[in-house]
């Protein structure tokens, strides 16, 4: 069971969460028969209040007086300082894992638009909550943020289901199934996956390999990379490999494939991360990348942009996707209510160093051929 929150406790005592703060602080004017409420509340549900979250709000600024009910203030009292600022808004910002390098533009976009309209930030990662046995979730809960960003897949999205109830939520990224009261704002992976696949077939390759990924957005990109081998006539050249969406997991699966009898001849990562691994793996075995092999990645992170890399990859327009994750939650907060929606983002082929047509005798079409 969750532990109760400064919400719930405004919510029992009938009175707003700018007074349940000044009551738990003892801090302002208010009448005593709204404080004994605010503390009975506080005392019939459990409630406890979080040090850390203690900390943060006190450094959120006190509510104006213009926020303030009249008929909540005590009139013997000295009244709050006009000079205090408005309360800020808190936005949770929940990543699936700090390491992947696309959540970086992701949150430059997410965070320039939520700054810029008076919001903060706090971040958490949901993977080493994960290594402690937390709830992900949970230190939003302590935090009481007015909004939750999930960025990235998540391994058990139904876990926002109480919260989606109480805040607006947007899953930025990611295309897990999610409460109906959430929102998903993602590339489109499917239209991403389809461009590059015909920028191989494009060059003249047949034997295609796609080193695949997990979750939501790893079966739409598999999907696609199928679909699309199945619709040119190649379905049986197309190999898929399951993988873990690491570098390393792109470096040993790329060796076992291109130590094997009848190698492809181009490697489609589903993300830039394995499209390194599968570098290094070609480089180790002595093939020139792209005259032998051609690798091409996925999602236009700064390491596909590396000079010594150069990778060919899809831009799934990360700072887009932050900004317009932003831009409905801040709709949301706006105009609460009402089921959630998908929103997709058109993503772009960069062509690179790492792509071009087969070598001779691979069993490969010349192009234009």
């Amino acid at each position: 069971m969750r532990a109760p929150t400064i919400r719930d406790v405004a919510e029992r005592a009938g009175v707003s969460k700018s007074l349940v703060s000044l009551v738990l602080r003892g801090a302002g004017p208010v009448r005593p028969e709204k404080r004994d409420a605010v503390l009975r509340a506080a005392r019939e549900l459990g409630y406890r209040p979080n040090t850390a979250a203690r900390s943060l709000s006190e450094r959120r600024a006190r509510p104006h007086p213009a926020d303030q009910d009249p008929a909540d203030q005590d009139p013997a009292g000295p009244g709050p300082d006009p000079s205090d600022p408005r309360t800020t808004p808190l936005v949770g910002v929940l990543l699936n894992d700090l390491r992947n390098p696309w959540f970086v533009d992701l949150l430059e976009g997410l965070g320039s638009l939520l700054d810029a309209s008076g919001l903060r930030m706090v971040l958490a990662d949901a993977r080493l909550n994960r290594r402690t046995g937390q709830d992900p979730v949970d230190p939003f809960r302590d935090l009481d943020v007015d909004g939750l960003v999930v960025v990235g897949t998540l391994p058990d999205p139904a876990a926002l289901g109480e919260i989606a109830e109480r805040i607006p939520v947007v899953l930025a990224g990611a295309r897990e199934a999610v409460p109906p009261e959430a929102d998903v704002v993602a590339g489109d992976d499917e239209h991403g996956t389809r461009l590059v696949t015909e920028h191989l077939i494009g060059l003249g390759h047949r034997r295609i390999a796609h080193l695949a990924g997990y979750g939501a957005v790893g079966a739409l990109r598999q999907r696609a990379f199928e679909e699309t081998m199945r619709r040119h006539g190649l379905a049986d050249e197309a190999r898929v490999e399951p993988g873990d969406m690491t570098e390393e997991g792109g470096y040993r699966t790329t060796v076992r494939l291109l130590s094997r009898p009848g190698r492809p001849t181009a490697i489609l990562a589903v993300n830039d991360i394995t499209g390194v691994g599968a570098l290094s793996a070609a480089e180790e075995l002595g093939l020139r990348v792209p005259h032998d092999v051609s690798v091409t990645g996925y999602d236009n992170t700064s390491i596909s942009r590396l000079r010594h890399l150069w990778l060919t990859t899809v831009d799934n327009a990360g700072h887009e996707v932050g900004r317009r994750a932003a831009r409905r939650l801040l709709d949301r907060l706006e105009h609460p209510g009402g089921a959630g929606q998908v929103r997709l983002v058109t993503p772009t082929l960069e062509i690179r160093g790492t792509s071009g047509p087969p070598p001779p005798g691979s069993g490969g079409v010349t192009p234009g051929a």
